[in-house]
């Protein structure tokens, strides 16, 4: 095992390479930006979805890349380092993704093409015939889900730049601000055709990351028979379930395992970029593609990192709970220490740092490129959505993009000021934000609550815009309750009937141990089929449009709505 004096004099020994790797970085995804920008038209559709002609490749790579997140590089190996191998097969959500893009990304893309759908909401609230309600509920679920995940990524900026530049003061802050003016500028200048192609070259660096920090990790303990070796030498509970914690029982496990993957591919982002690609076939290859790539990347380089992690800095179990090793601030930090430490050893000073300059890039591109994209998607959300339905409808396109930019604007300045406050211990949120993976899981509980209308819409077709509304709202209700922000909300406001709840609440967890939005969808469905059961529903003129097309083999060419 190694121990940890050694962390400052490695930090300060990879000198200024990778802070030089970053800033061209940087200032290549700014050029992309502008390019972009020469290339659009004028429109919210070329704005939005890149005039709905992304190839095969880039939908493939867009799609990945925004699946995968700070989540990959940062989060999943920081928990699996925490709990062991149980969170390692969190790996299983991955095929479930895949299957998403193939099932439903086909038959969003082929109504998208068909009706001129640019969000979430065009399409559903059209098929209901309902916009006064349902429409700012789904945008809703938008705003639920994409500012935890810009806030999740953000806060990987900040970590990879802590432990990076650990002897320079501010060095969180600085990261965090950094990633967000960059991210802001480029979505802002170019729109979808800039975002989808940083996607696209990030998504490479993302994979190429994954698999070296895998290899990385296999050599540093003596190859796959020191590897093997030392992973058998860890605690009994670090190779079992429910993991170190004791959070991870099978229920809570499978519930995540399956919801997870299906809120990351019918969120906002993801849904908008079905809308966006050129054919049909395009998504099914991305869908392949996806299963294939992702999976084993997760495998053989996520798992290997934070299992090997566990072997190199081992964890402090007591009965007082568990903390990283000494000289690690924060689980996620895990792969970063790992790069640092062990690949200018492996390497030598200057081929070592240059690699682990490519994996901090990697580390960078995997949370930039979840964060463009559900800025874009949610500049979307609330110009067309909000103001365009409900505030301003005489406003023509260019006031429509140039107020998207201003809320991608605003929306970023929040999560980033949410995680300045956040990262210092007397703000009283920092416990909120102490994991990646939390962040995550806390957004998907929300966006999964789409799911009973998706199915509705594109499969059956027997639902109400009544019961989708109320179906929606018991669903975000009970997933709240159950969310790791309603206990301290509770204790907060002192109301005796928040703590009777908050005391049911914990009952429930305590004999049904699954993920808030396993609750919520559950509640969610419940009102959705008895609400159907007593509301007779009509077949307006927008619904019958929406009822064939999902199944036919190619649309007419595209109707602006």
């Amino acid at each position: 095992m190694n121990d940890l004096p050694h962390i400052a004099t490695q930090t300060q020994s990879l000198g200024w390479i990778p802070l030089g790797v970053l800033i061209v970085y940087l200032i290549v995804l700014l050029l992309i930006g502008l390019v972009g920008y020469r290339h659009s038209k004028t429109g919210e559709e070329d704005y939005y979805l890149a005039g709905r002609g992304q190839s095969w490749m880039i939908s493939s790579l867009t799609i990945m890349a925004t699946f995968f997140s700070s989540f990959a590089l940062l989060g999943a190996p920081g928990m699996v380092y925490r709990e062991g191998v149980v969170f390692a097969l969190v790996s299983l959500n991955v095929p479930i993704a895949g299957f998403c893009v193939y099932l439903l990304g086909s038959r969003i893309w082929l109504a998208g093409r068909k009706h001129g759908y640019v969000t979430q909401a065009d399409m559903l609230c059209e098929h209901y015939d309902s916009h006064l309600l349902l429409r700012p509920l789904i945008t809703f679920v938008g705003v639920l889900f994409a500012i935890p995940y810009v806030i999740m990524q953000l806060k990987a900026g900040g970590e990879l730049a802590s432990v990076l530049f650990s002897e320079y003061d501010h060095a969180f802050e600085i990261g965090t601000t950094v990633l967000a003016v960059i991210t802001a500028l480029y979505i802002m200048i170019g729109g979808m055709r800039s975002v989808a192609w940083t996607d696209a070259l990030q998504c490479i660096l993302l994979v190429l990351g994954m698999i070296l920090a895998g290899i990385v990790m296999v050599v540093s303990l003596g190859g796959l028979s020191g590897f093997r070796d030392a992973v058998a030498s860890l605690p009994e509970s670090s190779l079992t379930v429910p993991g170190n914690s004791g959070f991870w029982q099978l229920p809570m496990l499978f519930s995540v395992c399956i919801l997870m993957p299906i809120g990351g591919i019918i969120q906002p982002a993801q849904w908008m970029r079905f809308y966006a690609a050129r054919d049909r076939d395009a998504l099914k290859k991305s869908a392949l593609i996806f299963i294939i790539l992702l999976t084993g990347c997760f495998m053989f380089g996520i798992m290997l990192v934070g299992l090997g992690g566990q072997a190199l800095y081992p964890l402090q179990i007591s009965e007082a709970g568990i903390q990283p090793a000494p000289g690690i601030e924060n689980y996620d930090q895990i792969l970063v220490v790992i790069l640092r430490d062990h690949l200018p050893a492996l390497l030598g000073p200057v081929i070592g740092v240059a690699f682990a300059s490519l994996t901090i890039v990697a580390i960078m591109a995997a949370a930039m490129s979840t964060a463009d994209s559900n800025l874009h998607a949610l500049s979307a959300l609330v110009t067309r959505d909000i103001y365009d339905r409900f505030i301003r409808p005489q406003a023509g396109e260019q006031e429509r993009v140039w107020v998207g930019r201003l809320v991608i604007l605003a929306a970023t300045t929040a999560s980033l000021l949410v995680v300045l406050i956040a990262s210092r211990p007397e703000s009283g949120i920092s416990g909120f934000m102490e994991m990646i993976v939390d962040l995550a899981l806390f957004a998907v509980a929300f966006s999964v609550q789409l799911l009973p209308m998706t199915i509705d819409v594109l499969f059956l077709r027997r639902g109400t815009g009544t019961a989708a509304s109320l179906g929606l709202i018991a669903g975000l209700l009970t997933a709240f309750l159950f969310t790791s922000l309603f206990p301290p909300l509770a204790l907060w406001l002192g109301n005796p009937g928040l703590d009777f709840l908050l005391s049911i609440v914990q009952q429930a967890k305590t004999y049904v141990p699954v993920h808030a939005s396993a609750w919520g969808l559950a509640a969610n469905v419940f009102v959705f089929v008895g609400v159907n059961l007593f509301c007779k529903r009509s077949t307006p003129e927008s619904s019958q449009k929406m009822s064939g097309p999902v199944s036919q083999s190619e649309p007419r060419s595209p109707i602006r709505t």
